[in-house]
């Protein structure tokens, strides 16, 4: 049973940073390639970034290019999403999204993805 557990969520002010960071449980030996979707109150759910298996190859969404950085965390089958510069439209429950697959492409929808997290609020607020 493969979960994916995520942290980092939280309050911060507008201009400010927040780090998320997400796991991958139970099925560690294969290789999976990972990305974060976010959803805002009453709307669909939309792509935010992703990286291939081996961090090499990143895509970013319009909205957060520049702002946003996905990388491999420090242990295999972990991403962190560094969110710098956060805005008033960003604040959305942001999902942690896993695939199996050791290629080389970032895929950026959401069917593209076997797992998910349960998801970690993130509140933009002065």
């Amino acid at each position: 049973q493969v979960q994916l557990v995520e942290s980092g969520g939280g309050l911060v002010q507008p201009g400010g940073s927040l780090r998320l960071s997400c796991a991958v449980s139970g099925r560690t030996n294969s290789a999976y390639a990972m990305a974060w979707f976010r959803q805002a109150p009453g709307k669909f759910r939309e792509f935010v970034a992703a990286l291939n298996w081996s961090g090499r190859n990143k895509y970013y969404a319009d909205a957060v290019r520049g702002r946003f950085s996905i990388s491999r965390g420090n242990g295999e089958n972990t991403v962190q999403l560094q969110m710098n510069s956060l805005k008033p439209e960003d604040p959305a429950v942001y999902y942690c999204a896993a695939r199996y697959g050791s290629d080389d492409d970032v895929r950026r929808y959401s069917y593209n993805y076997d797992y998910w997290g349960q998801g970690t609020q993130v509140t933009v607020s002065s």
